[in-house]
Formats: C-alpha cells, structure tokens, sequence
C-alpha cells in the first residue's frame, strides 16, 4: 500500500491469509511482510519453493495437524495453509496523484462505509478481476479494513489491489473530477439507469453503505447517479454484486 501513512508510530498487527492462492499472491506481491507459513501435509507438497524463499530469510514455516491449522487461522476455511503476515497500514494518496491516474486512464472504486468485510474482500476481488488497480476508502471507524476475513474472501485479489485511506470523500471525489474523471455514484434509487461511460474520461465508481447507501454529502460530489434497473421484488443488490455489475457496465462493455 503506497502513499502517505497517517501515523508511522503505529507498530504494525498481524493478520492471517487462507487458501493457497491467496497466499501466493500475497507472497509474490510483499514477500517481506510474511511472518510465519503453516501447512498441512498435502498442502505442504505444493510449497517448496515458498518454504524455501522463508528458510533463507530465518523465517518459520512448519507442517501441522489440521486441528492446529484450524486454531491458527481461527477458521474451518484455511484450505490448507495459512500465513502470518504484518497487517498492512492505510496510507493517503500523495497530493494531486489523482492527475497522473487519470492522465492514464486508470479506474478507481472508491467505498463510502463499506462496513462488512466479506463485502471488501468481495469488491476487491472483483477489482483484481476486471483490471481496478486502485480502492479508496475513508477514514472513518464504519469502514471496514483488509484483515482476516476481507483477504479471506478475496482469494488473493488484495494482493493485486492498492487500498488507500482518505480524511474525507466528498472533497477527494471533487479533485478526481476537476482531475478528469466521470465519478459514478451507485444509488440504491433516485439515480438515472443510464450506465454508459461519458467520452473517453476515466471512471471512478462510488459504492455506499450497505445499510445506507452513499452519505447525501458523497452523493451530491459524485457527477452522476446511477442506479440499476431491477424487478423491485427486492429493495437492492448486495454491494459487491452491484459493483461487480457496474464495473463490467462501465468499463468492460465501454
């Protein structure tokens, strides 16, 4: 995570990453970060080389019964593998970065208060999916932050996205618009249907709360509302799907 840390004092925590995929992901994007490597036999055949990289910097890594994998990830769902590593701190994007990204015409998705972890680790697997590079979200103690479950459930795609933490959206989504970009907010109604990307700008794609959508103050700096067109059988999507949507609606099918 690139950028300015809000408090460098902070010592840094230790999270846990599941499921081979994500762990190599993770190692092949920070190596440095990892702490500890447990495994399970089977599991255990398919890191050789990860357990060797560990060995030459005198870090642990060791085979365990499946009860102890289970009691150090906290989990049933380890899928054989767990790693330790240093939780990584949120920092700011360096001031006016937003001109460069949008100079090349990279997207953003940018979390108002997504405050369920499961929904991060979804959104930001999606990003890895379709190419996002980069996620905002706020400074805010509602938002929710990549630790355990979040890199859980994103199977490895948090090891391909940058988290950045801004002090408040509502002037940051200004700059990326003064900066050239066509900031989308989802609005769970009131937006218009029209989801087609303006010109050539880059899009920054806003999703809100999942209990109460964008902040009126996040929604008035957007510079559109879309909302997605459904039966009203049921009131919304899920904000990771309804960003999954919106992704391939602006920038696949663009």
């Amino acid at each position: 995570m690139r950028g300015t840390p809000f408090d460098d004092r902070v010592k840094p925590k230790e999270i846990t990453i599941c499921g081979l995929a994500a762990v190599k992901a993770q190692f092949a994007a920070s190596p440095g970060a990892f702490k500890r490597l447990f495994f399970d036999l089977p599991t255990g055949r398919k890191v050789g080389p990860l357990c060797q990289a560990l060995a030459r910097e005198k870090k642990v890594y060791r085979c365990v019964t499946p009860a102890e994998l289970e009691k150090i990830a906290g989990s049933l769902h380890h899928g054989g593998i767990v790693a330790v590593v240093e939780e990584p701190r949120l920092g700011a994007p360096e001031k006016q970065v937003e001109r460069t990204w949008a100079r090349n015409r990279q997207p953003l998705l940018v979390l108002d208060r997504v405050g369920n972890a499961h929904n991060l680790g979804a959104i930001a697997r999606t990003a890895a999916f379709f190419g996002v590079p980069r996620i905002i979200v706020p400074d805010d103690p509602a938002a929710a932050r990549p630790g355990d479950a979040a890199h859980r459930i994103a199977e490895g795609g948090l090891a391909h996205v940058e988290i950045y933490q801004v002090k408040s959206l509502p002037p940051f989504l200004r700059a990326l618009s003064a900066a050239g970009y066509d900031v989308v907010g989802a609005a769970t109604r009131g937006g218009r249907p029209e989801t087609k990307p303006v010109g050539g700008q880059p899009v920054a794609l806003v999703v809100g709360n999942e209990e109460h959508g964008l902040s009126p103050e996040v929604s008035a700096a957007c510079g559109r509302l879309v909302t997605l067109p459904g039966t009203g059988k049921v009131e919304s999507l899920n904000v990771s799907v309804a960003a999954a949507v919106l992704l391939w609606e602006l920038l696949v099918r663009r």
